[in-house]
């Protein structure tokens, strides 16, 4: 069999949309799974290798690149020996718990010449991409708002770890920040953090926030975020200096919950083989997109929480 030879690490809610993925986009393929929980080894085929221990699927080569998509507080070791074995990671947002954690990976994929492709699927989605198409040669942005609404438990299944702080890094800031805040990035470019509003739940979860921010020339951004939302919303709104106003609504088109992601994650798959096969226009820079920017603005709007700087 030809095609680069992918493995998929973690087999949680997200890892079907990789899976599914792998099996369109052409050039690639599965070569193994991982997951500590034997019993979702079983419905993989034989030519499949199967793994519980990532060290061990590692160990056992004929693999190009790997996917990691487990639990946020495993991206920092699996995702380090995965680079220091030599083979390119595409990893689910977040990159790490901490910023620090990001430009640790980062770095290492420099020294180890290898790429590291932080997944930010939204910015595949048909909406924002028909939007960035509009955006050329229009006049230049003012403002962005991205809006992140869902019910987090719908989300989830089986996998709790997301109500976990310590093991998400946090609620809907950690979680759905990240994405938001990377079209944000994409749309207007980087930006800082100004201002943040937080509302946590009984358990200490922050369940919704709104984050204001600031990029070069003086465009402004704005993140939405509510975790307990009676349904689904994502959309993301530009205004531009001539007072025109674009929207994309990134659930247009894909009826049913979570149904958005199917298209996304191919998205996802084609740019990482893309910048595996030496496409300088893949990624934001020829290795991927930048996941240690969003983190290092979920850290500030954490910090501005605690420090009580608001809007």
């Amino acid at each position: 069999m030809s095609g680069l030879r992918v493995g998929v690490i973690g087999l949680g809610v997200i890892s079907r949309f990789y899976l599914a993925a792998l099996e369109q986009v052409p050039g690639v393929r599965l070569a193994a799974v991982c997951d500590r929980d034997a019993e979702l080894l079983r419905e993989f085929p034989d030519g499949v290798g199967r793994f519980t221990d990532h060290r061990a699927l590692l160990a056992a080569g004929g693999l190009d690149a790997v996917v990691v998509t487990v639990p946020n507080d495993q991206h920092l070791p699996i995702c380090r020996d995965a680079l220091r074995a030599g083979l390119p990671v595409c990893v689910e947002k977040p990159l790490a718990l901490r910023a620090s954690e990001g430009a640790e990976l980062a770095a290492l994929a420099v020294e180890r010449r290898v790429p590291l492709f932080t997944a930010f699927h939204r910015r595949y989605n048909t909406a924002v991409r028909e939007l960035r198409r509009t955006l050329d040669g229009a006049a230049p942005v003012r403002s962005v708002t991205a809006r992140y609404f869902e019910l987090i438990e719908e989300h989830v299944g089986r996998d709790r770890w997301y109500l976990e702080p310590e093991r998400c890094g946090g609620g809907c800031v950690a979680d759905n920040g990240p994405n938001a805040y990377d079209l944000l990035r994409l749309l207007a470019g980087p930006m800082s953090l100004c201002s943040v509003e937080v509302r946590r739940d009984g358990s200490g979860v922050d369940r919704s926030a709104v984050l204001e921010l600031s990029g070069a020339g003086g465009v402004r951004g704005r993140i939405e975020l509510d975790w307990s939302y009676p349904g689904e919303l994502k959309d993301v709104t530009v205004e531009l200096a001539d007072g025109s106003v674009l929207r994309a609504d990134l659930l247009a088109g894909h009826d049913g919950f979570k149904q958005s992601l199917w298209h996304e994650y191919v998205g996802i798959v084609t740019e990482f083989a893309a910048l595996l096969a030496g496409d300088p226009a893949a990624g934001d820079d020829g290795r991927g997109p930048d996941g240690v920017d969003a983190l290092r603005v979920v850290e500030a709007a954490y910090r501005a929480e605690r420090a009580g700087v608001r809007g």
